[in-house]
């Protein structure tokens, strides 16, 4: 299983920005998509998760209301649409599928993504 997360950049606080995950070689048992995040210093921070059988969205408390997770099945592809950005959403943004539980869960991710960096100005 390959992933290659795509879409980000520098951007100023207040603009939109839309990163693209593609999953290559993906079995029945990645169930869920999630995106994560890190920041300099700081753990890696749950973002956004969604199932590929559902379309029941699942969000981290410091994005929900901001941050829009969609996928296309066909495509083997999750999409995280990021509006009203903000200085703190700067961090490296990964893409990770994972076998279900707690999708907040770093734990239940089997594979990752290389990352792409947002970087938002103030």
């Amino acid at each position: 299983v390959q992933l290659q997360a795509s879409g980000g950049g520098l951007v100023q606080a207040g603009n939109s920005l839309r990163l693209i995950c593609t999953v290559s070689g993906r079995t029945s048992s990645s169930s869920v998509m999630g995106w994560f995040r890190q920041a300099p210093g700081k753990e890696r921070e749950f973002v956004a998760a969604i199932e590929w059988s559902s379309d029941s969205p699942f969000y981290g408390h410091s994005v929900s209301g901001r941050f829009t997770i969609s996928r296309d099945n066909a495509k083997n592809t999750v999409y995280l649409q990021m509006n009203s950005l903000k200085p703190e959403d700067t961090a490296v943004y990964y893409c990770a599928t994972g076998r279900g539980g707690l999708v907040s869960q770093i734990a239940n991710y089997d594979y990752w993504g290389q990352g792409t960096q947002v970087t938002v100005s103030s």
